[in-house]
């Protein structure tokens, strides 16, 4: 059997094509914020965006962690 030359913590195709898919999606939801008027309001949208992008990766690694696979994040840290 031949052995892979990749580190073990290297993405799959589908895992690489996902998190580029959130960070633009991220990008997108926080220029659009930027076009709220209200300094309050954009303030509200900003930290409510980043605290359900943290709550949904936090599900998606506990649940990796139940399922006995290692997860491998979207987030932007990599």
């Amino acid at each position: 059997m031949a052995t892979s030359h990749l580190p073990p913590a290297t993405r799959t195709l589908k895992q690489f094509i996902r998190r580029q898919q959130v960070l633009l999606l991220y990008r997108r939801i926080f220029q659009t914020i930027q076009q709220v008027p209200n300094d309050s309001d954009r303030k509200y949208l900003k930290d409510w965006a980043r605290e359900e992008f943290k709550r949904i990766q936090e599900d998606d690694y506990s649940r990796a962690g139940e399922e006995g696979w290692r997860g491998k994040g979207w987030d932007a840290r990599g």
